[in-house]
This record gives structure tokens, sequence and C-alpha cells, in this order.
């Protein structure tokens, strides 16, 4: 799954602020998200993340 930094990740289940959307932070093995709605991070391996993601919003006119 082709996940950068800056993407923001829809994820089937909210966090417990009730917020959906997490900001990529950091990628490569474990994935460090910061949450949209309350601001918490988060750091967790790769394929936990992956198998929870609902959708990948993308800047592509973001130079890379």
């Amino acid at each position: 799954m082709d996940v950068r930094v800056g993407d923001i990740l829809v994820m089937k289940k909210a966090h417990p602020c009730g917020e959906k959307s997490w900001l990529v932070l950091r990628t490569g093995a474990d994935f460090r998200l910061r949450c949209k709605g309350c601001g918490h991070e988060v750091m967790t391996a790769r394929f936990k993340i992956e198998k929870n993601i609902r959708q990948i919003v993308r800047d592509d006119n973001s130079s890379t």
C-alpha cells in the first residue's frame, strides 16, 4: 500500500474523540500518526494500520 508522509488516512473505526482522520507523520515498518480531531499521536505497526484504512486522501499538487 502506497502511504506517504503528509497523507490523511480515513480509518474504519473512529478514535475515542470521534474523529476518523489521521495525518501520517512517519512511514516505514511503523507508522506515526496524529489524530486530526484531538492531536493525539500514536506509533503503530504498519500491518495493523493498513488493514484498518478505508481511504487515503492525498494532495497531488504537493512536490515530493
